[in-house]
């Protein structure tokens, strides 16, 4: 394998020395940062799309921490200075004075609290190791929180630290049942909570919160540590002002998670001149990440049977260690990031960092190869989004081949399968967790609302950086015959891209996109390197030919004077050319750089004060394609030029969530979406760097090579057969029935009769019966249930919206959010037991709030599914 490497051992010398320089400078920098900026949102625990948890106050104690959807999921820390209480972390108990701040710190992979009082200076530190070279660090659904404490009057003091962690954080919704308890780890103890229900993987959607596997609270043992739980409103409130009582439950059966905490208390510190330390580590263990194609995959570090316990023992056993790897890491990266772009821009990206990461999973292919699944956080819950990986693959790429394949190969096997028909590239792979098929647009089935341009682009354009990151083709090759298919489409339909939608879909559909065409352009030059790399010289002289004839025609068509249009055939409009980033990235040589520099120039007049606008359409903006569009010219005055508002926007910003990609330039405000993968596009200067990006894709390591082929979807028989099957007669209500409507031996006698599925006709992939267009609907139906009943059957579900499943009156499924099609859901273990082969009932409520609606439901049986060992 060869990366774009260094010349000489002198080189390398400079570089190091460079580098160490940088360090040093941004050791000072760093002190000063204390008293710098606030993010609208602060990270601190950012792990995976359900692992999140943020502070959205400019104090640490000015507000309750949330998770990134803005539910609250509190934790919460109180110290107590030779007998007096102070709050640190969270608003709550509100009685409780809180410590003052006096400094913030956000790096890549740290947030650095400094507070000050009574004496005693306490940093408190929350480190998730995202360390990029070492993938089983960076899957550790791990962040450690640490405290260092010293005296700053020269006494004594008598100090206790408590840390508490409420049950929120395990459930979808806070009144949701949650049991807890504590357990024994090698190296220390922990506390373990996790949802009474332990619904596997069953819910999927955008606004949704983890409700399976286990949260766990752990520290090392030792004098003065102890653990506490705490059921109840007025016991957890006495818990999180740092009480601890020796009458507390050592474990709870099940109470509503806002009601349920747990806490390590530190107790006996004896705080002076020589700081004094002491920390804990929050994991959440998710048993199972993703559903792909039908099976279900494991966490990346659970690929050899690393269970809770163990990865809790490691996590306390390396504490130390890894925390220096991270401080080191965060000094280089930010020294790299100064030098390439100013402080502004280093802000940015060491806020960046974490959200990107922490919007995806990292999980083991069936060859226990690092695969990744990204989710499209606040704008639809879709997984493995190619226009939403497009713009943060920037991150990806910088650290080196594993990371740069790992969110391809999933979507490339599901591209190359049988599933796919379509002669250009898909848009998702369906609604996260569940990567099961396309759900955006027409799916598969239609080619509705389809992006075909800009989804080829994306994926041609990658595997082409990818080559670069390799030195050969070897990637490419694997997945040749669809990459060729989408250049000759291309080559046919992308210079003037018919009215179809790009990745900025919120726009609406646009024909003739300059920008879109932009990207063809790069795409087909980038495919004639690929053909080269391979050693086809022909087709590589075709695409390059035709790459440079598109170029010039587009020169020609596209201008407007002092600028290039929106689209061919409007004249007076403007657009962002972000996609022509890969002209020079790559080495293409299609567009002169007159064409960068003209653009950019009107970019620097068309500026508001919070940024540059996306077109002339409306005021608002994409804070990724900014600082892409930043790097077109290379020139440093420009790219601070652009920058600078973005930063301003992100200090003044009224809306405090995490930092959002699409606001208006003007105010300020958030348009929509929150803490997205595509942030990951900021690092996009670091790529015009060959020696930085060379130095940090060299540590990322050579990737594997044998992938697993995509997982066979299982077989389903269906049994119980829903409207897309054949449609069935049910019982129906709309109005809220007495009693226990959903038992056996209810008497819906009384109820309407009408044919399956319920809901409206625009509803995607629905197969209406009967029409229903109110908030609530009952349905009812008596069935037989012929074979075997066993743990392979599930339901046979399309839900739009929130559903509850029964089977002879037990609950078989709570269903949150909406599907777009129809899918196979686990039934619950109580539920199949009362199962019977003949005379059973199976019992829905549906509710509706916005959009479409539909509801129906079969039951089917699952055949084994299978996991292919390699292409």
């Amino acid at each position: 394998m060869t990366y774009p490497v260094l010349k000489s051992l002198t080189a390398w010398l400079i570089l190091a020395s460079i580098n160490l320089a940088s360090v040093n400078r941004v050791a000072s920098a760093n002190e000063q940062n204390f008293l710098g900026w606030t993010p609208p949102a602060t990270p601190l625990v950012t792990c995976d799309p359900y692992f999140s948890v943020w502070s959205t106050g400019r104090q640490l104690t000015e507000v309750e921490t949330t998770h990134w959807t803005g539910r609250r999921h509190a934790i919460g820390s109180v110290v107590t200075i030779d007998g007096q209480t102070y709050r640190v972390l969270g608003a709550e108990p509100e009685e409780t004075p809180a410590l003052e701040q006096i400094g913030l710190r956000v790096a890549p992979t740290r947030t650095v609290y400094v507070f000050r009082g009574a004496g005693v200076e306490l940093e408190l530190a929350f480190t998730t190791p995202m360390l990029p070279d070492d993938l089983d660090l960076m899957s550790r659904p791990v962040t450690y929180v640490d405290y260092e404490m010293k005296s700053i009057d020269g006494e004594s003091h008598d100090v206790a630290v408590a840390f508490n962690v409420s049950g929120e954080l395990c459930v979808n919704l806070a009144p949701d049942l949650v049991k807890a308890s504590a357990v024994k780890i090698k190296g220390g103890r922990a506390l373990k909570m996790g949802s009474v229900s332990q619904a596997v993987l069953m819910h999927q959607g955008d606004d949704i919160r983890i409700d399976w596997g286990h949260l766990y609270l752990a520290a090392a043992g030792g004098k003065g540590v102890k653990f506490s739980l705490a059921e109840g409103a007025q016991q957890v409130t006495a818990l999180r002002n740092g009480a601890s009582s020796d009458s507390a439950p050592t474990s709870i059966e099940s109470a509503p998670g806002n009601e349920v905490a747990g806490a390590v208390t530190f107790q006996g510190l004896k705080v002076g001149d020589k700081p004094v330390t002491r920390g804990v580590v929050l994991a959440y263990d998710d048993l199972y990440s993703i559903t792909y194609m039908g099976s279900r995959l494991r966490p990346y570090l659970r690929r050899d049977g690393l269970t809770a316990k163990g990865l809790l023992s490691e996590a306390l056993a390396d504490h130390r260690s890894v925390i220096e790897r991270c401080e080191a890491f965060d000094q280089e990266l930010i020294a790299d990031l100064e030098a390439a772009g100013g402080r502004e821009y280093a802000d940015i990206a060491c806020l960046a960092y974490r959200e990107c990461f922490a919007a995806g999973k990292l999980v083991a292919d069936a060859n226990g190869l690092p695969i990744q699944f990204c989710k499209e956080n606040n704008s639809n819950g879709c997984i493995g989004t190619s226009d939403v990986f497009y713009p943060m693959a920037p991150q990806f790429l910088l650290f080196g081949p594993s990371l740069a394949k790992s969110f391809i190969v999933p979507f490339m096997e599901y591209a190359a399968s049988d599933r796919w028909t379509f002669p250009f590239a898909p848009h998702d792979l369906g609604t996260y967790p569940r990567a099961n098929g396309q759900v955006y647009g027409g799916g598969e089935h239609s080619e509705e609302n389809q992006m075909p341009v800009e989804e080829s682009g994306n994926l041609l354009i990658l595997m082409a950086a990818i080559a670069k990151l390799d030195g050969d083709a070897s990637f490419a090759e694997r997945y040749w015959p669809q990459l060729t298919e989408w250049a000759e489409y291309l080559e046919q339909s992308g210079f003037d891209p018919a009215n179809q939608l790009c990745t900025d879909d919120f726009a609406g559909h646009l024909a003739h996109n300059v920008n879109l065409s932009a990207k063809a352009i790069c795409v087909l030059g980038a495919f004639a390197q690929l053909c080269e790399i391979r050693g086809d010289e022909a087709m590589a002289a075709k695409y390059r030919a035709t790459a440079k004839e598109f170029a010039a025609r587009w020169i020609e068509a596209a201008d407007d004077g002092n600028h290039f249009r929106l689209a061919f055939d409007k004249p007076d409009t403007w657009s962002q050319k972000y996609n022509l980033v890969w002209d020079r990235l790559l080495g293409l040589d299609l567009f002169p750089d007159a064409v960068r520099e003209k653009e950019m120039h009107f970019y620097r007049r068309m500026q508001n004060r919070f940024g540059l606008p996306l077109d002339n359409r409306r005021p608002y903006t994409k804070l990724d394609w900014i600082l892409w569009t930043a790097t077109l010219t290379g020139d440093r005055e420009d790219f601070e030029a652009l920058v600078q508002p973005v930063h301003r926007f992100l200090r003044e910003t009224p809306n405090k969530v995490p930092m959002t990609d699409w606001y208006r330039t003007h105010s300020g405000e958030r348009v929509g979406f929150t803490a997205r993968p595509v942030v990951g596009g900021v690092f996009m200067r670091l790529l015009y760097e060959p020696q930085v990006w060379d130095k940090w894709a060299r540590r990322g390591g050579e990737a594997g090579r044998d992938y697993a082929q995509m997982p066979v979807p299982p077989e389903i028989d269906f049994l119980v057969k829903a409207a897309d099957e054949a449609p069935a007669v049910w019982r129906y209500t709309t109005q809220a029935p007495q009693g226990d409507w959903q038992a056996g031996d209810y008497d819906d006698s009384q109820w309407s009769e009408g044919e399956s599925g319920f809901g409206t006709s625009q509803t995607p992939n629905s197969t209406v019966g009967t029409k229903w267009t109110g908030s609530d609907i009952w349905l009812r139906r008596q069935f037989d249930l012929p074979g075997e009943i066993n743990e392979s059957l599930r339901l046979h579900i399309h839900h739009d919206e929130k559903a509850q499943v029964f089977l002879n009156g037990v609950l078989a499924g709570e269903f949150k959010g909406y599907t777009t099609q129809y899918d196979q859901q686990p039934i619950r273990p109580d539920a199949i037991a009362a199962l019977k082969s003949t005379g059973n009932v199976l019992a829905v409520h549906c509710r509706q709030t916005s959009g479409g609606q539909y509801i129906d439901v079969g039951i089917s049986a699952l055949k084994k599914a299978t996991l292919p060992v390699q292409r």
